[in-house]
């Protein structure tokens, strides 16, 4: 790997911008007692902090999440209908119903319910008899439902989630990430606007019985909308939140917590932080030269590199030399270079926080050398190449 920087970003020598540095990251720039934890820019996708976020937790009950992007999906295809009927089992009334203690909608054994409430049941009310509804529905059993949605969650980027019943209760091989949560939650609010609502809605009633959101974000007045909550033995209690503040919006994903209280209260300083902490700024325009990258036995030692397109980033508006930014590639990069070849990308860091990547391009053709060029460059990868 070759670590290559032309200039400084332009305009920020002020901020004590470090580049180049092959030093440690620096500490975060928010501490939290959770575990787990991945939190971006909804827009972007930029990640603006993350904790652990890699390691494997039991979803719990926000493995909901994904039974409702099957669903989602499902609609957004055609394939189902809000005035859809499914009847209510007896299986999915003791499994997920009253007589199982756990998060329900209190259906009815045997009665019919349409999809749209089935949906408002889980969406809001975290109904385990509600998914267990849909997934036979739509299935003819959980287990299938459930290898649906691992399915899905591979044609949508996520690795690691699989799911063995649709409503997170503790099962063996069920697993998943903060990190995959956030993305989960961020792919629902930009595929499915029209559906996305339900999170963001403050109560629910069926059979008579209203029930408040399970989501304690939504009555802290921060701009709240989504998504999930959820708790076990081996992780603790979790949640994945949104926050729409001033025109950015940032989703994260939390875990390891001790009580719901804890949860609600780091889950608001978390993302009140994200929204009110960060600034996007361009740092290079479309078609500038962001760096240079050396080429071996070519016309010219070193190439110069773009991005497609203009490069932004988000900056902390307090603690900015914890920025760090550094050009990445494999090389020297072997002559001939052809115009718009890719060659590596541009990391920003914040803090020890992996904020972005934006690859990069060759700005211009490079010939190969002539024969004294590439006998010089042999030496010198003869001389310090082992130094990489």
């Amino acid at each position: 790997m070759s670590f290559r920087l032309l200039q400084p970003f332009a305009g920020l020598l002020a901020l004590c911008l470090l580049v180049l540095s092959l030093a440690p990251a620096h500490a975060q720039l928010f501490e939290t007692k959770a575990t787990q934890v991945f939190m971006i820019d909804a827009e972007t996708g930029t990640v603006l902090f993350s904790k652990d976020a890699d390691k494997p937790i039991p979803p719990a009950s926000m493995a909901k999440l994904m039974t409702m992007e099957v669903v989602f999906n499902a609609i957004k295809s055609g394939r189902l209908k809000f005035d859809d009927t499914f009847v209510v089992s007896e299986n999915a009334w003791r499994k997920g119903g009253a007589p199982s203690g756990t998060s329900t909608m209190f259906a009815k054994l045997k009665s019919s319910i349409r999809l749209e409430d089935l949906i408002q049941g889980v969406t809001v009310q975290a109904a385990n008899d509600g998914c267990i509804v849909i997934a036979e529905g739509m299935a003819g059993s959980e287990d299938n439902f459930a290898a649906q949605m691992t399915e899905r969650a591979r044609q949508i980027g996520l690795k690691v989630s699989t799911f063995v019943n649709s409503t997170g209760l503790p099962a063996d091989g069920q697993q998943t990430t903060v990190r995959e949560l956030a993305q989960l939650a961020l792919h629902l609010w930009r595929d499915y606007p029209d559906f996305y609502r339900y999170y963001g809605q403050k109560d629910f009633t069926w059979n008579k019985i209203s029930q408040r959101n399970r989501n304690p974000l939504l009555a802290m007045d921060i701009g709240a909308d989504g998504l999930a909550v959820g708790a076990s033995e081996s992780s603790g209690f979790g949640i994945v939140g949104s926050v729409s503040h001033n025109g950015t919006r940032v989703i994260a994903a939390m875990s390891g917590l001790t009580s719901d209280k804890e949860r609600a209260e780091e889950a608001r300083k978390l993302l009140d932080w994200g929204v009110r902490s960060f600034e996007k700024t361009e740092i290079f325009a479309k078609d500038e030269v962001v760096g240079e990258a050396q080429v071996f036995g070519g016309a010219k030692s070193g190439v110069m590199l773009k991005a497609k397109g203009p490069i932004e980033i988000f900056l902390p508006i307090t603690n900015r030399d914890k920025l760090t930014a550094r050009i990445v590639y494999t090389g020297p990069v072997a002559a001939p270079v052809e115009e718009g070849q890719p060659v590596g990308a541009l990391r920003v860091w914040i803090g020890d926080t992996l904020s972005q990547e934006t690859p990069l391009f060759a700005a211009e053709s490079i010939g190969v050398g002539t024969l004294p060029q590439r006998a010089l460059d042999a030496v010198k990868e003869l001389a310090i190449g082992w130094l990489r």
